[in-house]
C-alpha cells in the first residue's frame, strides 16, 4: 500500500492554514495543516503614537506599522509580532528598555487581564490629547473635511467611578492568570463575579475591585459572589449550558437610585429567593430589585419578562429639572455627568430662538428631545426601538413637555417624503447614530430637504467623517467639540454643528 501526495489545492486565509489532498488505496483524503504565523522579534523600538482601538503605534525597520496592545506612546521597547499582514503587524512589547513620561501607575489590580479600561497606564492629560488628535484626525484624513480651529476637548471631572451601569458575569471556571498556571499551589475557589475576558465569550475573570462604578457596586458584587458560594449557589458555565446565576446588572443614578438585576438560569424559587431576601436586606439603600429568567443560549434580556422582586421597576435620572424614568431595558448615556455637558453643547450648537422645528433622529428614549424642546417650537424624535419610544413618550408626559412628537421605525424607511409632509419641514436636524453612523439614504434625505443646521453628534469619528465627507458640497463645518465621556479608555464622543452653504 502507498500513500500518494497529490498536491496542496489552496490557503484558506481565514484560518491560514494548507489543505493536503492524499489518495491512499483509492481513498481520498483531505487533512488540513495549520500554518504557524512566523514570528518576528525586532529590537529597540520606539512606540510613536496612539491609533485606533486602544493600540499604540510603532515603525518596524522596513517602514511597515507595528500596531501594540501594552505600550504607551514614548516607550522603547523589544516587539515580538505575532500577526503579520501587508501593511503591517500586530504584536506585543517583549522588553522595556525605557518607559514613557506619558505613563501613570494604573488604579486597577486587573489591569493588563481585563479589557475594559485599556489606557490606565497613560496619565488622562495624555489620553485626551490623543482623543483630540483622532477626531481631528478622522475629519481631515477620512471626510477630507475643511475643519476650522477645534474647540478643545471636553474632559471628564471625574476620570474613576463614573459609570452609571456595569453587567456582571457568573462563571464556575473562572480565568487563571498566567502565574496561576505556572504556579503549584491549590487554586480554591474557580467560581468568578466579573467580566468577560476581551474576545472570549466563555471565559470571565473574577473581579474584586471596579474603578469605574462609584460604591456601593463594589460591595454588592462581592457579598454576593461569597453569600452564592457559601450557600452553594450554582455559577453558570456557558459552555455546557448549566448552573444558576448568569449575570448581574448595577444600575446608579445622579438622584441615588439604585438598580439591581439579578438574571438566572432557570427557576429555582427556593434559591432565587434566598439570594434575592439576602441582597435586600444587605443593601436597603437598594431601590429597584429586579430578576429574569433566562433559559435561552445569550444573556440578552431585551425579549425577556423583567420581575420586580422589591421597590419600583425603576430609577429615575435627572437633568436641569428633567426627570428620567429608567427601566432595566433602557439606554441611557453611561456617563450621567459628562451626558449633560454633551447635551449642554448640542442644545448650544442648535442655536435655538423657541421658533425651530427640530427633528432628533436615533433619538432613543428622547432625552435629548427633550432637552432641546423648551428652546424650540417643536421637536420630532424618530428612532427604531420601539421600547424606546414607549419611554421617551412617558418621560415626555412625566415632564410636562407638549411639544414633542415620537415616531418608531427603522430611520431609513420611516423619514421619507411623506413623514416630512406630515411633520413638516425642519429647521434644524440633531442626529446621534450608532456607531455605524447614518445610512447613505438617511444623508440623502437629509440632503434633499437642506434644513440650514445639522448637529451630528457621534461615538465614532470614523463613521461621522465618512457621512460627513457626502455632504460638504451642500454643508461646511462651523465647529466641533469632542467630550470625553469613557476615560480609560480610546472611546471619544465628537458633536460638529454643521450650516447650510447658500449659493
Amino acid at each position: 500500500m502507498k500513500i500518494k501526495k497529490v498536491h496542496f489545492i489552496f490557503k484558506f486565509s481565514k484560518y491560514n492554514s494548507i489543505y493536503e489532498h492524499f489518495i491512499f488505496d483509492d481513498y481520498y483524503f483531505c487533512i488540513m495543516a495549520r500554518r504557524k504565523n512566523k514570528r518576528q522579534i525586532f529590537e529597540n523600538i520606539e512606540v510613536i503614537d496612539a491609533g485606533a482601538k486602544g493600540k499604540t503605534i510603532a515603525k518596524a525597520p522596513d517602514g511597515r506599522v507595528i500596531f501594540l496592545s501594552n505600550t504607551v506612546p514614548g516607550d522603547v521597547v523589544d516587539v515580538q509580532t505575532f500577526k503579520k499582514r501587508k501593511a503591517y503587524f500586530e504584536g506585543k512589547a517583549i522588553k522595556f528598555h525605557k518607559y514613557s513620561d506619558q505613563r501613570t501607575t494604573p488604579k486597577c489590580e486587573h489591569f493588563g487581564v481585563c479589557g475594559g479600561c485599556k489606557w490606565q497606564d497613560m496619565t488622562y492629560e495624555h489620553q485626551l490629547a490623543y482623543k483630540q488628535k483622532e477626531v481631528t484626525n478622522n475629519l481631515i484624513r477620512i471626510g477630507h473635511l475643511d475643519v476650522p480651529e477645534v474647540t478643545p476637548i471636553l474632559g471628564a471631572p471625574e476620570p474613576f467611578f463614573y459609570r452609571n451601569k456595569m453587567e456582571f458575569s457568573f462563571s464556575d471556571s473562572r480565568w487563571l492568570t498566567q502565574q496561576e498556571v505556572d504556579s503549584d499551589a491549590d487554586l480554591g475557589d474557580r467560581n468568578a463575579l466579573g467580566f468577560h475576558i476581551p474576545g472570549m465569550w466563555d471565559k470571565i475573570l473574577d473581579i474584586n475591585k471596579c474603578w469605574l462604578q462609584e460604591d456601593p457596586s463594589n460591595a454588592i458584587r462581592n457579598s454576593v459572589k461569597s453569600f452564592a458560594v457559601e450557600n452553594g449557589l450554582e455559577f453558570f458555565n456557558t459552555r455546557q449550558q448549566k448552573g444558576l446565576l448568569r449575570t448581574m446588572m448595577i444600575r446608579t443614578s445622579s438622584t441615588g437610585d439604585i438598580m439591581v438585576l439579578v438574571q438566572f438560569f432557570k427557576d429555582d424559587k427556593e434559591k432565587r429567593d434566598l439570594l434575592l431576601n439576602f441582597i435586600e436586606t444587605s443593601f436597603p439603600q437598594i431601590t429597584s430589585l429586579l430578576y429574569v429568567i433566562n433559559e435561552k443560549a445569550n444573556d440578552t434580556i431585551y425579549d425577556q419578562e423583567v420581575v420586580c422582586f422589591s421597590g419600583q421597576d425603576h430609577i429615575f435620572e435627572e437633568m436641569e429639572g428633567l426627570r428620567f424614568k429608567i427601566n432595566a431595558k433602557s439606554f441611557y448615556q453611561t456617563n450621567s455627568a459628562q451626558a449633560y455637558e454633551l447635551y449642554k453643547i448640542t442644545r448650544d450648537f442648535a442655536g435655538l430662538t423657541g421658533e425651530e422645528l427640530v427633528y432628533d433622529l436615533y433619538t432613543g428614549t428622547g432625552t435629548i428631545a427633550q432637552f432641546v424642546a423648551k428652546q424650540a417650537k417643536h421637536v420630532v424624535g424618530v428612532e427604531a426601538v420601539p421600547d424606546a419610544i414607549l419611554a421617551a413618550k412617558e418621560n415626555a408626559q412625566l415632564n410636562g413637555i407638549d411639544n414633542v412628537d415620537f415616531f418608531v421605525g427603522d430611520m431609513k424607511q420611516v423619514f421619507n417624503e411623506q413623514f416630512i409632509s406630515e411633520n413638516g419641514l425642519p429647521d434644524v436636524i440633531i442626529t446621534d447614530p450608532p456607531r455605524d453612523g447614518m445610512h447613505k439614504d438617511v444623508v440623502q434625505q437629509i440632503l434633499n430637504i437642506a434644513p440650514k443646521k445639522v448637529v451630528y453628534v457621534s461615538c465614532n469619528s470614523a463613521t461621522q467623517a465618512r457621512d460627513l465627507a457626502l455632504m460638504k458640497s451642500d454643508y461646511r463645518i462651523i465647529k466641533t467639540q469632542a467630550v470625553d465621556m469613557f476615560p480609560q479608555t480610546h472611546h471619544v464622543e465628537n458633536v460638529v454643528l454643521l450650516e447650510k452653504i447658500t449659493p
